[in-house]
């Protein structure tokens, strides 16, 4: 049971374990980003919601046009969870 308020990342890792969808990691983002955590959990937090992002995409290490051309609506997923990380 949570706190209302707390997060939890694990409770969505095994949301996504039966099959993901990319509206289930800007659902994910969405509660990060409204819970009441600190910045810096807020930040720990989208950093394993982009590690995901990267396994369940394949996304690659280094950058990758056609990847990316490919794969439009994820990356652009992929860049608003990094932009909104402050790294205090």
């Amino acid at each position: 049971m949570q706190i209302q308020g707390q997060y939890s990342l694990s409770d969505f890792i095994i949301k996504i374990s039966g099959g993901y969808k990319l509206s289930d990691f800007n659902e994910e983002y969405e509660k990060i980003m409204r819970s009441s955590i600190t910045q810096y959990t807020k930040d720990v937090k989208l950093a394993e919601l982009m590690t995901l992002i990267e396994g369940v995409f394949s996304v690659p290490l280094l950058r990758d046009e056609e990847w990316e051309r490919n794969n439009k609506k994820v990356i652009a997923m992929y860049r608003k969870i990094s932009n909104s990380r402050k790294l205090v």
